[in-house]
C-alpha cells in the first residue's frame, strides 16, 4: 500500500449522502444506477458494480452512505456517474458502510 499526505487526503471531499432510488442498469450484469442526495440542490446519479451483491435494488433505497463527491464524472454504460458510493468489501462481502447514527444531514463532511 502506498502511503498519502495530508495533503493528498485533503482534497477528497467525502461526504453522507442518501440513497434515493436504486436500478439495474440495463443490459449490464454488475452495474446498478443510483440516485443519491448529498445536499446539493439536485441528487447526484452514481453507476456501481454492485448488483451481484444487492440483487434486490430496493434493499439500498432510504441507506445513508460516505460518497466521494468530488471524483471526476465519468460515463459508464451510457450514464453520466458523478462520483462513488464507499463500500466494505472483502473476499466474500460488499456491504455499505453506514453511519451508527440516523439522520446525519445529506452533506456532512466527513473528516
Amino acid at each position: 500500500m502506498e502511503n498519502i499526505t495530508i495533503d493528498d487526503f485533503g482534497k477528497l471531499d467525502i461526504r453522507i449522502g442518501t440513497i434515493t432510488s436504486a436500478e439495474a442498469v440495463e443490459g449490464a450484469d454488475k452495474l446498478v444506477r443510483l440516485s443519491v442526495d448529498i445536499g446539493e440542490e439536485k441528487e447526484r446519479t452514481i453507476v456501481s458494480g454492485i448488483k451481484k451483491h444487492f440483487p434486490d435494488t430496493s434493499a439500498l433505497v432510504g441507506r445513508q452512505v460516505p460518497v466521494l463527491a468530488n471524483l471526476a464524472p465519468r460515463r459508464i454504460r451510457g450514464v453520466e456517474s458523478e462520483g462513488m458510493i464507499l463500500y466494505a468489501v472483502g473476499d466474500d462481502f460488499l456491504t455499505t458502510v453506514e453511519p451508527s447514527e440516523k439522520n446525519i444531514p445529506d452533506g456532512t463532511r466527513l473528516q
